[in-house]
């Protein structure tokens, strides 16, 4: 009985799959493995050339890019497009449980292991848009104001703008349920299965692959260099293997779990403890200065938004500027994510409004992300500067991934439990990245179906650990995060063109315009009758 249940999962898998897609995104990850894995250094030198050379010519373009998402989701948040909505239906998931699993699926594991590290950067070496000396109280309010910057509104605006343009066509005019149907308003919704858009699906693959093999790199490196620097273990390869291999195993027992029953409840969880963490911090810590630091920061985010959206400092820095290696660096990181970041997106945003989709993504995400900052990284600039404790030395000696162990290891009482709280949100914050982006994958290599079968889930959460392991080894991770990068140059035109669709399409839908001429514009829409086309939110069939 179980040989005959087994051939009939393994059958389903092998029919399920998009061979192109499938076969194309799992050959050029390889490949790429492989062409570091034996000769690293040539590899990496030719990946960080293609690098320097993006980062030279187009950081106007991506700075330009990213801040156009930002006006277009604040346009949606506030205008009458927002009463437009995705498919007909009710929301699959409470707003809490939507917001919790948006927000794990994306950044949120970056935003837990750069929050007591990247403001200490920002004051030891001042952003050069400012002439505050380095290591001052004037540098304290600039490297917080810095960090909000990096994490907030902007990181998540192409992610949101993706998911946006994937779910409305998706949900609205039958697009496969797969990264090309952004271009549905460009190829019709019956034609974005052409070669233009299997470009894109095996881009996206990649992308996809690169960007969580990388940073479930820098959360086992967290934990290794960890174990060293607080205890005096060292790891040698056999040890990397298994911490990459431990965490892969629980991605995927909650990626084979499924949304509902894995990715959901572990997002809930997530954000409890990311906020318990953060209050407790705030309560031991410093208190009244870490709120009077952070009403500065805040207010100098919000005075000088654009002059920093904007800022490409001189030119005869470059490709070496600040700029390219901080701002532009973090609007690439998030683009090449933004295809599985915006596919997971729009298969959990059914049913909801486009206003409370773009509220969600860039609105409430940042109500989160602006006191973490705020509250974790104002603790240890605070103590650096009045010398409570040194967090920049241990960082000048191992890296960045000490620093939340130097913060709050000096924390009163709690510290070494608070400790523990951090690394395991660090870790189940990975977790639902690597999950909701191999769920992602998966979508994709399968055509758009929503529910992929265990087989096909369990073989792309093994291909990501076996990456990282990989790499991890034989050193490179770095050039695989360069790699990953690179692919976000393209995501930013893949982007762009789906901001510019959707804007078309709404100004369609909510201009009276004849069902015919949509039509005509967009492809046929849903051949089952159940959605119409321009539904507004809370609008009666009647």
């Amino acid at each position: 009985m179980g040989t005959s249940d087994d051939q009939g999962a393994v059958s389903q898998f092998f029919d399920e799959i998009e061979p192109v897609i499938f076969a194309f995104g799992a050959g050029i990850t390889l490949l790429f493995v492989a062409a570091f894995a034996t000769r690293p250094d040539q590899a990496y030198e030719f990946i960080q050339g293609i690098q320097y050379w993006l980062l030279s010519n187009f950081n106007w373009f991506f700075l330009l890019v990213m801040l156009g998402f930002v006006l277009f989701l604040g346009f949606v948040i506030f205008g009458p497009w927002g009463k437009l909505q995705l498919g007909n239906e009710d929301p699959e998931y409470s707003y809490f449980s939507y917001f919790a699993m948006m927000y794990s699926a994306g950044l949120a594991a970056g935003i837990v292991f750069w929050g007591p590290a990247e403001a200490l950067f920002h004051y030891s070496s001042v952003p050069p848009l400012y002439n505050a000396p380095a290591e001052s109280a004037a540098a304290m309010p600039i490297a917080i104001q810095y960090s909000i910057f990096h994490w907030s509104l902007t990181q998540w605006s192409c992610f949101t703008v993706m998911g946006l343009a994937i779910g409305y066509y998706v949900y609205n005019y039958d697009a496969p349920l797969r990264v090309s149907a952004v271009l549905t308003p460009i190829l019709g919704a019956d034609n974005v299965d052409g070669i233009v858009g299997k470009i894109i699906d095996i881009l996206a693959v990649f992308a996809t692959l690169g960007g969580v093999a990388t940073s479930l790199g820098f959360i086992g490196s967290q934990f290794i260099t960890g174990l060293d620097f607080q205890w005096g273990i060292q790891l040698g390869d056999i040890g990397t293997v298994l911490v990459i291999t431990g965490m892969t195993v629980i991605f995927t027992v909650s990626l084979v779990l499924g949304v509902d029953r894995g990715i959901r409840r572990l997002s809930n969880f997530n954000m409890t403890v990311f906020l318990l963490l953060m209050v407790a911090t705030l309560i031991l810590g410093p208190t009244f200065r870490i709120l009077e630091l952070a009403t500065q920061a805040t207010g100098g985010f919000i005075g000088e938004f654009f002059q920093m959206s904007l800022y490409t400092q001189p030119a005869e820095t470059a490709p070496d500027k600040w700029v390219n290696s901080w701002t532009v660096f973090y609007w690439l990181w998030p683009l090449a994510w933004s295809p599985f970041a915006g596919l997971f997106i729009a298969r959990i945003s059914r049913g909801r409004s486009v206003r409370e989709v773009a509220f969600a993504g860039i609105g409430a995400t940042s109500m989160a992300t602006i006191p973490w900052f705020a509250i974790v990284g104002g603790s240890a600039v605070i103590m650096q500067n009045s010398g409570t404790a040194n967090v920049l030395g241990p960082i000048s000696e191992y890296s960045e991934a000490v620093s939340g162990y130097v913060l709050f290891g000096q924390l009163p009482v709690l510290g070494p439990l608070l400790l523990f709280v951090f690394l395991v949100l660090v870790t189940t914050f990975f977790v639902t990245s690597a999950d909701s982006s191999t769920l992602a994958v998966s979508m994709m290599t399968t055509g758009g179906k929503e529910h992929p079968s265990s087989i096909n889930r369990v073989f792309w959460a093994v291909l990501q650990g076996l990456v990282a392991s990989i790499l991890m080894v034989v050193g490179g991770v770095n050039a695989l995060q360069s790699a990953a990068i690179i692919t976000g140059a393209p995501f930013a035109v893949v982007c762009l063109a789906a901001m510019l669709g959707l804007i078309r399409t709404f100004q369609q839908e909510t201009g009276g315009v004849l069902l015919q001429d949509r039509t005509r514009f967009l492809g046929s829409p849903k051949k089952d009758g159940t959605v119409a086309p321009g539904k507004v939110a809370g609008q009666d069939d009647d």
